[in-house]
């Protein structure tokens, strides 16, 4: 089944179909108004009952909601659990740390995603638009927000369109639609009916929308629909408030539970067991809580925002505005970027790319006639006489001062042609003609090639129409220009423009940016596929990306999506890279169909018809002018379009992620084997194995160790291709890892217990701490334990702090790859710590003894060994390909 449609977009596109067919006096009386425009008494009436006529924006994020989207996530609530806990247990310790964790990770995002909604708000146009409407008969100038249904508006060349309208006169009328079609050149409208049901809203010739604007000409229209009733207001509307989940929350999150599951398995089997075996069910309790503690990755959000401020900090050194932290991480996954053409891939501007005779061949008279009637012609310049004008081989070089204007036809839609009467320097009067091919054709008896004439014999007239058809079907605009010798007059009519001699063609294209060649190769060099998304013509589209080598032999259009179910429509998107004439709903389809593929993609766009593709992507890019809807919808707002920039903030975000995924292995990898080695302490021994303060200041010591992370340095090879979340593979990791740790806690455990006589509880301290433990209250204050807990502490808080450098990289540790500075002295200091902390004036207050020198050569024997197994076990899965 094709996909849903609104009912309400139905009623709208119905309204304007039947505005379409019907003649400009039916449009009129169905909307209870005269071509003399509604009386000021009805308009405020109608105002009351329709309301203004504005488009509701996005809202920015007041503090409150902004502060509630940062707090509203499971690791924070989970904190905070844990943290009233530990207050209501009288463990200050562990509670602060986890409510400096929670304010740090919560304030670092707060405060950037307040920074990046102020820059975004400072590039909207807060510009005041005003319409010129008839009222009681009488123009007046007014805001487009009192407009209503039924006034009757004036169009001249540069008025935005200030409604959804139905024209009721038009004269050379060219409207700008960019912003809703993608197409760079201007369209014809005019006020003929239109009664073709099968078009969609946006094709009909004598309907013009909210938000695009005048290239040329004039224009009366009548108001047809305002506000959220409009085909922007619609989109807009639609788009308010919904919020993406994209690959990066959902990446968090999974991540999350995983470790919420790993407690809420271990954290009752550590208190049952040792409840059980130990009849000390507080002290259980107690333990249990700081294993709680232990497992909880609480500076993940730290981490994170600490990760993802410094990668926009860097993105806002190359002129990128990042609005929504997350979206960096998303683009360091993107693998496929969907884009718009116009502007992106092209330079948004028309240029005159040939000027060549009937055969295509290269001609200065050509150009010089085309240039003359661009010239001298006194109406309001298009698009097209600027590209003429603006040609590089032009004025000077043709001798066009020495030409004088006689008279000129100016251009409408019935001739689709205009021509211009000039004097040559040798006082020879000629006619110029320039026009829609097919116009000029009819007019003319005779053609020119090689400076010779030749008659328009219908064998050779179908060889000219087949050169026009080829420059067309390789996606130019084309022009037909003709001439005709006159006799000496100072005025032209219509009717001279016939007998006329062909001479050659204009060519007209939004060309390729030079740099977009290299910017989509780069793109696919590091993994990401590029996929154009536009509204424009399929014959233009194709010439485009075969210049800058996107595969455009097979293009897919927006009618054939609409059509297609979305199980159809998935695997088309995966073998199609250009998509044409697509609608805004089409665009989000496409966007959607690639997520459903299990695809991150970015979208790129700047106008109306771009925003809920936008939206839906897992990363929306726009740019600095684009429409202010298309700035809202996106994440990511770029102050240069370019696709250079776009590599350079996918290398950006998957720095970001790497430097996050090593905190994540780091702590789910250390938690998994945690599980073993807590457990099957706790089923071993006579004691708890580690007394809850040495837990949690194992545990703070060690998160102190990660805080560097984010400045950590980041391979090449790291980066070279996506980095999307992928759970199975951090599951694998996880699995393979994590025991790994247990095995050494387990050598560690039977060193103490069998070398060290840790399973005698009655273990004589030694003379200078024979007083301390002379009278333990029980089993868990003896010396044995406390040895056993100080091994136990040291071991795990060294090897914990030491296997991050192997993590961090795919490379040899140390010697391939070197940590940054920061990251490498904060291992070393916390590693000190860990030694200094058992003789240290703390050591009473922590429990901790002092450990037998013999202990530290089997440590040091323990990080080499758990080193070494950890890179071969590391090297091992990389060449399997499942991290």
């Amino acid at each position: 089944m094709p996909a849903p449609k609104n009912s309400a977009g139905e009623r709208a596109a119905e309204a304007i179909r039947e505005a379409a067919a019907k003649e400009p006096a039916e449009v009129l009386q169905a909307l209870g108004s005269s071509a003399n425009g509604l009386s000021q008494e009805e308009a405020f009436a109608r105002l009351a009952t329709h309301g203004p006529n504005e488009v509701g924006h996005e809202k920015q994020h007041e503090g409150l909601r902004r502060l509630f989207h940062a707090v509203r996530n499971p690791l924070v609530v989970l904190l905070t659990v844990l943290a009233i806990v530990s207050y209501a247990t009288a463990d200050a310790v562990g509670g602060t740390l986890m409510m400096v964790m929670v304010f740090l990770g919560i304030s670092l995002r707060f405060v950037q995603e307040t920074r990046a909604d102020k820059a975004a708000g400072k590039l909207k146009a807060m510009i005041k638009v005003t319409a010129t409407v008839l009222r009681d008969g009488q123009p007046k100038e007014i805001p487009i927000a009192q407009l209503v249904p039924g006034d009757v508006v004036k169009l001249s060349a540069g008025d935005m369109i200030p409604a959804d309208v139905r024209l009721l006169a038009a004269k050379d009328l060219f409207i700008i639609q960019a912003t809703l079609t993608g197409e760079s050149l201007p369209v014809e409208k005019t006020d003929a009916r239109d009664p073709r049901p099968s078009l969609s809203s946006i094709e009909y010739a004598n309907i013009c929308f909210l938000g695009t604007s005048v290239e040329s000409g004039t224009a009366s229209a009548v108001v047809v629909a305002t506000g959220l009733h409009t085909y922007f207001g619609k989109m807009a509307s639609s788009l308010a408030g919904a919020q993406v989940v994209t690959a990066f929350d959902r990446g968090v999150k999974h991540f999350v539970w995983l470790m919420i599951s790993f407690m809420a398995v271990m954290v009752p089997s550590v208190f049952l067991i040792n409840g059980f075996t130990k009849h000390a069910w507080w002290e259980a309790f107690k333990f249990a809580l700081a294993v709680a503690v232990g497992l909880t990755p609480e500076m993940l959000p730290m981490i994170v925002s600490v990760c993802l401020s410094k990668g926009a900090l860097a993105m806002s050194r190359k002129k990128v505005i990042v609005k929504r932290l997350n979206s960096i991480q998303n683009f360091g996954a993107m693998d496929v970027l969907c884009t718009d053409k116009t502007g992106t891939l092209t330079i948004d501007h028309v240029i005159l790319e040939l000027h060549c005779d009937v055969f295509k061949n290269e001609s200065e008279a050509v150009l010089r006639d085309a240039y003359l009637i661009s010239h001298f012609q006194t109406g309001l310049k298009n698009v097209l006489d600027r590209a003429v004008l603006q040609h590089k081989e032009l004025h000077g070089e043709l001798g066009v001062p020495q030409y004088r204007m006689v008279d000129e036809i100016p251009f409408d839609f019935s001739r689709r042609m205009m021509s211009v009467a000039v004097q040559s320097p040798e006082g020879e009067r000629q006619l110029l003609t320039k026009g829609a091919p097919e116009a000029v054709f009819a007019r003319c008896t005779h053609f020119e090639c090689e400076g010779q004439i030749f008659p328009m014999e219908p064998i050779l007239a179908g060889d000219l129409v087949q050169q026009v058809n080829e420059l067309s079907e390789d996606g130019f605009r084309v022009l037909a220009i003709a001439t005709k010798t006159l006799a000496q007059r100072t005025t032209i009519t219509k009717a001279d423009e016939r007998d006329l001699v062909l001479t050659g063609y204009l060519a007209f294209l939004d060309p390729p940016k030079e740099t977009a060649i290299k910017a989509i190769a780069a793109l696919r060099q590091h993994g990401v596929a590029v996929k154009v998304l536009t509204g424009d013509n399929d014959l233009v589209t194709r010439k485009v990306c075969s210049e800058v080598g996107i595969n455009a032999e097979k293009i897919v259009l927006g009618n054939q999506v609409e059509t297609l179910a979305d199980p159809q429509l998935d695997d088309l998107v995966e073998s199609t890279e250009v998509f044409a004439r697509l609608s805004p709903a089409h665009k989000k389809r496409v966007v959607q169909a690639l997520q459903r593929r299990k695809h991150v993609v970015g979208f790129m766009g700047d106008g109306i018809n771009d925003a809920p593709a936008l939206r839906a992507a897992d990363v929306g890019i726009s740019v600095e002018n684009a429409v202010d809807i298309a700035k809202e919808s996106a994440d990511i707002i770029l102050l240069e379009k370019s696709l250079m920039v776009l590599e350079e903030g996918v290398l950006e975000g998957r720095k970001v992620f790497v430097n996050i995924l090593k905190y994540i292995r780091m702590g789910a990898s250390s938690n998994f084997g945690n599980m073993f080695s807590v457990i099957g302490a706790s089923a071993w021994l006579p004691y708890v194995p580690m007394q809850p303060i040495q837990v949690l200041t194992n545990n703070l010591l060690y998160d102190f160790s990660q805080v560097p992370i984010p400045t950590d340095n980041v391979g090449a090879q790291l980066t070279a291709k996506p980095r999307p979340w992928h759970m199975g593979e951090i599951a694998k990791f996880i699995i393979f890892i994590g025991p790994i740790s247990s095995i050494f806690d387990y050598t560690t455990y039977c060193l103490m217990w069998f070398f060290y006589r840790c399973g005698d509880v009655g273990l004589a301290a030694p003379p200078g701490l024979a007083a301390r433990f002379a009278h333990p209250v029980d089993a868990d204050h003896t010396y044995a334990a406390a040895l056993f807990g100080t091994g136990w502490f040291v071991e795990s808080l060294m090897t914990q702090t030491l296997i991050v450098h192997v993590i961090r990289t795919n490379l040899l540790p140390f010697i391939q790859s070197r940590a940054s500075w920061q990251l490498t002295m904060t291992t070393i200091a916390i590693m000190g710590v860990g030694a200094f902390l058992p003789i240290s004036p703390l050591a009473r207050f922590l429990g901790f003894v002092p450990l037998p020198w013999t202990f530290w050569p089997f440590l040091g024997l323990t990080l080499l060994c758990y080193v070494g197994l950890t890179q071969v076990v590391k090297t091992w899965l990389i060449r399997k390909r499942w991290v």
